[in-house]
């Protein structure tokens, strides 16, 4: 009896210890870092696919995106921020808010879908936004935008969705070099950044977008392989972003994998740990 009853006791100590896990890791993702892999090529070079990092939550305070999604399809298990935080939707508004800062790169919630995204923020409240040929233009003005050779990586299906990159020199068969022409673009304030030109097409040239109060304007650094703020979220695309979307920062690169999981370590990318976001 005496065996029983210390058997029992060990497995509610066990699960008593994975339930204070777990509230202790949700409240830590909620309040302070959330974790983000990389899962397509919308922000190469600055970002690749495979790519691991933190995203830091307290750069913009708090909002209902900042409680965690859980999304994994394989098990049928869908749980959105706003399942859990939905009494603080509405608003606009953010608690501690902090103020984002043009060129930064930030995960946000897609304002339609709730799907969490990652671009770079290039439009502030209340200016004019436009991309003509494409170069990007803020209140009328082109940003600079200089040369900087190409960016070359092997075409071959990449992560765990296999997506095949698209190549300025293609069609390029696997194992062969996929071209993108770089650029390094300067934005006011200046912020500098890589941003890759892979052909002419519509997202090149844009009508004048307004940014309205309390919104932002993103785009991927990947300008020709990304949906972002140029489509607006009604017709596909992400549109202007509320304040209250921003989930977060992403600051650095903690490892990147360029293989299909992140825990295929013979994969990880030497080169790229720790390394900074800019």
């Amino acid at each position: 009896m005496a065996r029983e009853e210390s058997a029992g006791n060990s497995v509610v100590e066990t699960i008593k210890t994975v339930v204070y896990a777990l509230l202790i890791a949700g409240v830590f993702r909620t309040l302070f870092f959330q974790p983000f892999w990389i899962p397509s090529g919308s922000m190469k070079d600055t970002l690749l696919i495979g790519d691991f990092l933190f995203v830091n939550k307290m750069a913009y305070g708090y909002s209902y995106a900042s409680c965690p999604t859980i999304y994994l399809p394989q098990v049928g298990l869908d749980i959105d921020a706003a399942d859990i935080c939905g009494f603080l939707d509405g608003d606009n508004r953010r608690y501690l808010g902090g103020t984002p800062q043009r060129g930064d790169v930030v995960v946000f919630r897609h304002p339609v879908t709730g799907r969490d995204f990652i671009k770079r923020l290039v439009g502030l409240p209340g200016e004019r936004i436009q991309v003509r040929n494409g170069v990007l233009h803020i209140n009328d003005a082109p940003v600079e935008m200089a040369a900087d050779g190409s960016f070359v990586e092997t075409a071959a299906p990449q992560g765990p969705q296999r997506l095949r990159p698209r190549c300025q020199n293609g069609p390029v068969g696997d194992g062969g070099q996929c071209v993108k022409e770089k650029f390094v673009e300067t934005l006011p304030g200046g912020t500098t950044h890589s941003v890759l030109n892979i052909a002419s097409q519509g997202s090149d040239n844009t009508p004048v977008y307004t940014v309205p109060e309390g919104h932002y304007f993103f785009m991927g650094d990947n300008r020709d392989n990304s949906s972002d703020s140029r489509v607006p979220n009604i017709a596909g695309g992400v549109g202007f972003v509320p304040y209250e979307n921003l989930v977060g920062r992403a600051d650095r690169v903690m490892f990147s994998s360029a293989g299909r999981s992140m825990l295929f370590f013979w994969t990880w990318r030497g080169d790229r740990f720790f390394k900074k976001v800019e």
